[in-house]
């Protein structure tokens, strides 16, 4: 679990209790993490995995859009309380996009907040249950879509189960998996090719055992 590839963990509106100011400055505030729970993933948070990664900081922890989008903002306080990770922000005046999101933070179209980060310590608890002991944080987003990568990949599967063709596929990855037409047709196409090399190679290795059977029978 511990290394370089940047996770993420999501919380959903209900959790985040995000609240808008009505003062003309953009700000919010809400929880971007929770200890105490088990999430899809089976990991628990303790609640002195902050602790460094939040003392002596050369590096700012960003306020993203949806991870990999703009900077739309500046986390004015990240601290840790009995309930977990609370952050106050301010949102860029006078950017486009922080502008959108704070128009759909105060109608609650958007869903909750999330965090990027590295594991760089855990244990291991029963019944594949993980305890991340220490999280470097890298940014913490505000995002459209709070539910669960997980739960998305059970969506996903459930709906591949009733595809009849490739089509069909195509049509699941835009709705449920969230793909954009381009990226769907891409993974279609690569599966079409995988699919007919597939082909390929058990019908040369079925005309090879036939061979093989008439050997046995001369």
């Amino acid at each position: 679990m511990m290394g370089d590839e940047l996770k993420v963990k999501t919380l959903a509106l209900s959790e985040c209790k995000i609240k808008a100011a009505e003062d003309g400055v953009m700000r919010f505030s809400g929880y971007a993490s929770v200890f105490g729970g088990i999430d899809a993933y089976g990991d628990t948070i303790d609640p002195k995995a902050y602790d460094e990664t939040l003392k002596n900081r050369e590096r700012p922890i960003r306020m993203r859009w949806n991870h990999y989008g703009s900077v739309i903002g500046k986390w004015t306080k990240i601290e840790v309380d009995e309930r977990g990770l609370y952050v106050e922000g301010e949102l860029t005046p006078g950017h486009s996009l922080a502008k959108d999101v704070y128009a759909s933070l105060k109608h609650g179209a958007i869903d909750g907040m999330s965090i990027g980060y590295y594991v760089r310590g855990y244990e291991e608890l029963e019944e594949g249950r993980t305890l991340l002991t220490k999280i470097e944080l890298i940014e913490i987003s505000v995002v459209e879509e709070p539910a669960d990568a997980m739960a998305l990949v059970g969506d996903v599967k459930s709906r591949v189960d009733e595809c009849a063709n490739l089509k069909d596929i195509e049509s699941v990855l835009r709705d449920a998996g969230r793909f954009s037409r381009s990226e769907s047709k891409a993974i279609v196409s690569q599966i079409k090719a995988i699919s007919q090399r597939d082909a390929e190679k058990e019908r040369e290795i079925g005309s090879n055992l036939e061979n093989l059977f008439k050997n046995f029978s001369i």
